[in-house]
């Protein structure tokens, strides 16, 4: 049987350029000779993509922070052991779009629900599942956020107010500062080119380590 894939997440507020960077992480592990499958939450199944529909639809209707988050975690849970497990036990590497921190910057810092009762569902849901490595991709939110509006119509999260988007990019550099092993902060701000020098310096130590393990 294959070694056990690794798990690797990109993270980041609106605008910080995961879609283009992602492309750039799979391209390298490909390189290296690893099967890898990309995919996001919420979603990656088909159910968990109708969970993603019912989150970031805008609608007049205004949804609860905890049924946000709840929604969040349903997803996660059907993506996790319908999808992601299975392929790390087949050798294959994951690569996602957002993964728990994304729950833990968002509805955690974002959303002011802490991270106290969120630690708790993500420790009954996923039972210590984390990602090997997550490269958190930083970027000031009005910078960001005037990226994202490029882009096209916004979602319900995308038109939430700079001061939302500030709490979450603190939410996540927190993260960071309290598991600095496993999340790598890549400032987000320079060239395409001069971003990814930096996400590959982040690959090249990580590969290092799994390779001598």
């Amino acid at each position: 049987m294959d070694k056990r894939g690794q798990f690797i997440t990109v993270e980041g507020t609106e605008g910080v350029g995961k879609s283009t960077n992602m492309a750039f992480v799979k391209q390298w592990l490909e390189a290296k000779g690893h099967k890898v499958i990309h995919t996001r939450e919420p979603g990656g199944t088909p159910f968990a993509e109708e969970i993603r529909e019912l989150l970031l639809s805008n609608r007049e209707e205004t949804v609860d922070s905890h049924t946000e988050l709840l929604l969040m975690f349903a997803a996660r849970c059907q993506h996790v052991y319908q999808k992601i497990k299975p392929a790390l036990e087949q050798g294959v590497w994951v690569l996602c779009d957002r993964f728990t921190d994304a729950s833990y910057a968002y509805q955690g810092a974002g959303r002011g629900l802490g991270f106290d009762k969120l630690k708790e569902l993500e420790d009954w849901c996923l039972k210590g599942f984390k990602p090997d490595l997550t490269l958190l991709l930083d970027l000031t939110t009005e910078v960001g956020l005037e990226r994202a509006k490029k882009r096209g119509p916004v979602d319900r999260f995308e038109q939430e107010k700079v001061d939302f988007f500030n709490k979450v990019r603190e939410g996540y550099l927190k993260i960071a500062q309290a598991e600095p092993d496993r999340m790598k902060v890549i400032d987000a701000s320079g060239s395409v080119e001069v971003v990814q020098k930096h996400i590959e310096q982040s690959l090249i130590s990580f590969y290092q380590k799994v390779q001598s393990a």
